[in-house]
């Protein structure tokens, strides 16, 4: 199958299909409209095999990986997703592989009202870059440079899942059978927390999404925002999953350090928190109230109650000894 025979095949007028898309796929590149009183937000990541999905991963479960991740990006913004563009290298026609691709891509633009604009197709080692368009009201997008000193830190969901997922997957870890799909989805098939970080708006002071694990990335809300803070390790929310797999500490563990949860991390003064309360009502995700932002710079303190403690504070980092 030729190149674009293949995009015909999977990938051209496949999924959610938007009225704001003058011209998508078929031409040299994509004209789209984008609506008054709103700015665009784009971001891009790459999968790559080995890397960041294990060997052998289905098509499907990649695609939906590689569609959620971008759109977390978005929802850590406080952005409404609306296009995506694809760059797929594959080492050789699988039309199984690319069956299944299509249908975990097609599944993610259809719930998210997402379509796919365009990209590119070539042969090479196997990885996916997707980059994501979305909307955002003009000066209403969340960054990671506003918290302040008072402010409270909170997650949504739970912590840790696709660490202990991914043990499991490569043999480190043993969980009861009930939980093994549960955890197989949380790292293959995460769930970016679109709605939550729309109602965020006007509510958080800054947000980030959490991928390469919960220290790491709340260090980046400090830096950004010249700020310290104390995170009380027992407040960390766990699946019924952790629970059952292991002892509390290396849960912990598992929620300051793994990465690829896709949960939302950010900051509410105060005189928010009700309103924060009220806002995510019309959500399913629990929050969680983890600890509070103080003075200082860039200094990041476990307790457990009033105790303080310490853990090897490591997140993932691609380029890392």
């Amino acid at each position: 199958m030729k190149e674009f025979d293949l995009i015909e095949a999977f990938f051209k007028e496949k999924g959610h299909q938007r009225r704001d898309v003058q011209i998508g796929i078929g031409d040299d590149a994509a004209v789209l409209s984008v609506p008054a009183g709103q700015s665009l937000v784009v971001t891009t990541d790459t999968l790559i095999d080995g890397v960041h999905f294990p060997h052998n991963t289905p098509g499907r479960a990649v695609a939906s990986k590689a569609v959620a991740v971008n759109l977390s990006d978005l929802a850590a913004m406080g952005a409404e997703p609306a296009w995506l563009s694809l760059s797929l290298s594959i080492p050789q026609v699988d039309e199984n592989w690319l069956n299944g691709f299509s249908l975990g891509l097609q599944e993610l633009t259809d719930y998210y009202s997402v379509q796919l604009i365009g990209g590119d197709t070539v042969r090479g080692p196997l990885s996916i870059t997707v980059t994501a368009q979305g909307f955002v009201p003009q000066n209403q997008a969340l960054t990671r440079s506003g918290a302040k000193p008072g402010d409270w830190i909170y997650v949504t969901g739970t912590l840790g899942d696709a660490g202990l997922g991914l043990d499991m997957m490569q043999g480190r870890m043993d969980v009861a059978a009930r939980h093994k799909n549960y955890l197989s989805n949380r790292l293959n098939c995460p769930t970016p927390r679109v709605l939550a970080g729309t109602m965020l708006r006007r509510i958080a002071t800054s947000c980030i999404d959490i991928s390469d694990g919960l220290i790491q990335d709340l260090r980046h809300i400090l830096k950004a925002s010249d700020v310290s803070a104390i995170i009380q390790v027992d407040k960390l929310p766990f699946s019924q999953a952790m629970q059952d797999a292991v002892v509390n500490e290396q849960a912990i563990r598992y929620a300051l350090t793994s990465g690829d949860d896709y949960e939302l991390l950010f900051t509410v003064p105060e005189e928010q928190k009700s309103n924060l309360q009220h806002a995510l009502s019309t959500t399913s995700e629990p929050v969680t109230c983890i600890g509070q932002i103080t003075g200082g710079q860039d200094k990041l303190e476990l307790r457990r109650g009033k105790e303080k403690v310490s853990y090897e504070m490591l997140g993932y980092q691609h380029f890392g000894d």
